[in-house]
């Protein structure tokens, strides 16, 4: 679903990224986990071109994101058509960013019928479904404001999903709430996981990445030092990168 290969990235003379090599099959989810700017975050917005790679080469499904390839050159594609294929990838950020001026129901409504035309009442059912889905059926009614940080997260998976993704993207999704409240997320990102969602998941849940985690990938100062089976990676790290890191936070 998601083959990086040399991807770089950098913002001025800062390189972000410095040769990222990964691959997630479909139906995977994979955890980047690593200190704070190490390159996990730009590496994610890098996958649906919300930030343009300047080096490698980043496929989704089989297709390059943000490019299309002519002979030996790569060309970036006009915003319309990245905007296309940018409909396939859920992505949810660390704030929620809902309009605040929506209730729950309109938020989850508001791109399957603005950006795909999907009926009105097709959507209101949908969106209520998707509610009901992350365990929110009795709140569709309620503004952002009326609703808990927890409450608002999920909502904004709930959006991200009525899109049907391929793929869905998670760039801590769980940093900005607070200790009670990551427990309701993460049980939507575990049924996810169970239905068979391809995920990235930028996180500092190790339980969370060692429970439901198919590949761990540990970033600093942008590459990867170390990949693979999150028991093998969060158990029994081979590199003292990886090692040093875990003995901070766990």
């Amino acid at each position: 679903m998601v083959h990086a290969q040399g991807v770089r990235k950098h913002f001025g003379k800062l390189e972000v990224l410095k040769g990222i090599d990964l691959t997630v099959e479909r139906g995977q989810v994979c955890c980047l986990l690593g200190p704070s700017g190490s390159g996990k975050s730009t590496f994610l917005r890098c996958i649906n071109h919300l930030d343009r790679v300047d080096g490698g080469r980043l496929a989704v499904d089989g297709e390059l994101v943000g490019y299309r390839q002519s002979g030996l050159r790569l060309h970036e594609l006009r915003e319309k058509e990245v905007a296309a294929r940018r409909r396939d990838i859920g992505m949810v950020f660390q704030r929620f960013n809902l309009f605040p001026h929506m209730t729950a129901l309109d938020n989850v409504m508001e791109a399957p019928v603005n950006v795909c035309g999907v009926d009105r009442t097709r959507a209101k059912a949908d969106a209520q479904d998707l509610l009901e889905r992350v365990g929110l059926g009795d709140r569709a009614g309620h503004y952002p404001a009326q609703l808990s940080g927890g409450q608002q997260q999920r909502v904004a998976i709930a959006r991200a999903l009525a899109m049907k993704p391929k793929l869905m993207l998670f760039d801590e999704p769980t940093s900005a709430l607070d200790p009670e409240l990551v427990g309701d997320v993460l049980d939507v990102m575990r049924q996810l996981a169970s239905d068979g969602m391809t995920m990235v998941v930028v996180t500092h849940e190790i339980g969370f990445a060692r429970e439901v985690g198919d590949t761990a990938v540990f970033m600093d100062d942008g590459v990867v030092v170390e990949s693979g089976d999150p028991r093998q990676v969060l158990v029994e790290p081979q590199q003292e990168r990886t090692r040093a890191f875990l003995s901070k936070v766990l």
